[in-house]
């Protein structure tokens, strides 16, 4: 299994290779309802199951998105190693591209 980058603000060298569990979402989710109910800063005009539920799919479909961003990353830099051999280095180069082709997609890591 492939794991996908998780980058988050201004730590995303500190959180790498993390691919979240359908668990660890689920309580993520459980834990910024929690808080802002407790706060009394959300209004459900839906069922908050329903809500529950559409949170979780939104925050699986966006690691989704970056995982299909780094899968074209890395193809792009076999392509780039590929016709300059030896000329960059890929660990440098990845992080760069994945940036810019992110704010190119609207993706925001």
């Amino acid at each position: 299994m492939q794991a996908c980058r998780l980058t988050l603000g201004g730590i995303g060298n500190l959180v790498k290779g993390m691919k979240p569990s359908d668990k660890l979402i689920t309580r993520l989710v459980q834990s910024i309802f929690k808080d802002l109910k407790a706060e009394k800063t959300i209004v459900f005009k839906e069922d908050e199951d329903k809500v529950f539920q559409r949170a979780i799919e939104l925050i699986k479909q966006e690691y989704q998105k970056e995982s299909a961003l780094e899968d074209e990353v890395n193809r792009m830099m076999d392509k780039l190693e590929n016709d300059n051999p030896g000329q960059f280095q890929r660990f440098k180069m990845f992080p760069l591209l994945k940036k810019k082709l992110a704010k190119e997609k609207g993706i925001i890591l």
